[in-house]
């Protein structure tokens, strides 16, 4: 699962690669209003934005200053790209097509997904497939949830809780037509799935593009972004015992009637070997990886810090950091689980840890 070698290649893996932006929600929350707001900003030019079904979003004619088959350019120079059979062929043929010279230069992609799409098998796709994963890198997830719809949403559909829990930041929507009340339950809700999400308001589709972007590691590079992506805050404050129901972070969780899917934050201080701490992993997702829903974290890996990440069984190639983001240098890793309580993970690894140990002292 783990490749040493190319965490220490002394490469930028994530140097040149496109980054993608998937923009989720369940049925009603302002997908297509938001759309149809970003194709019409000024600073979406050099962006091609992949939608479901081009006539959804209803782009008038007088913005459209080129259509081929499935790609239309428009005014600003954006490119706006329908679904004709999957997100995989899709993505392929635009970045052929882009090679070739046939259709406007781009640098960045923001994919809509359906509302009752589940995103980890997006996720996956640009993981697990070889000339996507090398053309193409995941930036971030974004999730609309729906200011007065989204409680029955997440009673009903495990779609919606899903699209919460792999979201890198989330935009209520509606909030001006519901009550302060409803807000705060929404935002309850929404923190005891996503612990370390970023929350923010949309108001009819009125965001700036800047706020769908730079949401994951761009390069290996540490900066304090590096930190905010791994969900801390940039406070000194620390958690070395985060169990189940009780903290992350050092940030107090909010409580829900049924806490299923949740996020947790397990601190680690030993130095983990690559054998190790891919064991452990292994492991885990072979017991449990249908209610693994997300990882990601920063492990020291014999001194060096190393980023993970993976949705389910399939895991991106680790980054190595060329160094430590602050002077904590303990691993911590971010799991979005389905009823996998934060001890049972970290009696895995310990346990894993001191098999590891008793077989290098034979």
């Amino acid at each position: 699962m783990f490749d040493p070698e190319a965490a220490n290649s002394g490469r930028d893996p994530l140097a040149s690669k496109i980054p993608v932006t998937l923009i989720t929600g369940f049925l009603g929350a302002g997908k297509t209003t938001l759309i149809s707001q970003l194709l019409r900003h000024p600073d979406m030019d050099r962006v091609a934005v992949v939608i479901n079904e081009i006539g959804e979003i209803g782009i008038d004619n007088d913005l459209v200053k080129m259509s081929s088959e499935n790609v239309s350019l428009l005014a600003n120079g954006c490119l706006c790209c329908s679904v004709r059979t999957d997100l995989q062929e899709t993505l392929r043929e635009l970045f052929g097509e882009r090679r070739a010279g046939l259709i406007a230069d781009f640098d960045r992609v923001i994919v809509e997904t359906t509302g009752l799409a589940d995103p980890a098998p997006v996720i996956q796709t640009l993981s697990s497939d070889t000339m996507l994963g090398a053309h193409y890198r995941l930036d971030g997830v974004v999730t609309l949830v729906d200011a007065v719809n989204a409680l029955t949403q997440l009673e009903n559909s495990p779609e919606a809780e899903r699209q919460i829990a792999l979201a890198d930041r989330i935009f209520i929507t509606k909030s001006d037509l519901a009550n302060d009340a409803q807000l705060a339950q929404v935002q309850g809700a929404v923190r005891a799935i996503n612990a370390q999400v970023e929350v923010r308001a949309c108001t009819l589709g009125q965001l700036h593009p800047s706020e769908l972007t730079n949401l994951g590691l761009s390069n290996a590079r540490a900066d304090a972004r590096t930190l905010q992506f791994l969900g801390e805050t940039l406070s000194p404050e620390r958690d070395s015992q985060a169990v189940e129901g009780e903290r992350h972070l050092g940030q107090r969780l909010p409580s829900r009637h049924d806490p299923s899917v949740r996020s947790q934050s397990l601190r680690f201080e030993q130095v983990f070997s690559w054998d190790t701490f891919s064991a452990a992993m292994e492991m885990l997702i072979s017991l449990r990886g249908k209610d693994l829903l997300r990882v990601k974290g920063i492990v020291n890996v014999e001194g060096e810090p190393v980023v993970v990440q993976g949705v389910g069984h399939v895991f991106h190639p680790p980054i190595k950091l060329d160094r430590w983001p602050s002077a904590d240098t303990g691993s911590r890793l971010v799991f979005i689980t389905r009823n996998i309580p934060a001890r049972v993970i970290r009696d895995l690894f310990d346990a894993v840890g001191r098999l590891g140990a008793a077989s290098g002292e034979a």
